[in-house]
């Protein structure tokens, strides 16, 4: 019997679980859905730390909220992925393929390794990438 599916989000995704902007709904409902064991989310463990610079620099954001915010991403116990072994090698490769930062590498060859969907809010990277694995998180679907 196969698990839930399995899928990638990035830093540019799990943000929109704190602030309010375009796609935080849906952003919100793939949190939801791990929640619920209907996915599987992954990531590198570089996210928190995107994340909660991100909020740093949040209008409105104060130490109380980003406090919050690291104990919420604590607790939501997501399968963080070290950069390690053939997931370093593939970054790299993928940051100099691309023409794109090590930091959003990690999340595509992530997804490119384990064979799963990498959903972002980066519409920039996407072009840049050419789409495949990674999907803008408005088209982020769970039946």
């Amino acid at each position: 019997m196969a698990g839930p599916e399995k899928v990638v989000v990035d830093a540019s995704v799990a943000f929109k679980w704190f602030v309010e902007e375009q796609d935080s709904g849906v952003a919100r409902r793939v949190a939801e859905d791990y929640g619920g064991g209907c996915i599987d989310i992954a990531s590198v463990e570089l996210l928190p730390f995107e994340v909660l610079n991100a909020l740093r620099y949040a209008p409105d954001t104060g130490l109380v909220d980003l406090k919050t915010a690291a104990l919420a991403l604590d607790k939501l116990g997501l399968d963080l992925r070290p950069l390690r072994g053939d997931l370093s090698e593939r970054c790299v490769e993928n940051a100099l393929r691309y023409g794109i930062t090590v930091y959003d590498s990690a999340y595509l060859s992530l997804g490119e390794l384990e064979d799963m969907p990498v959903y972002t809010a980066d519409v920039k990277l996407i072009k840049k990438v050419g789409g495949g694995i990674l999907k803008h998180i408005s088209d982020y679907e769970h039946s």
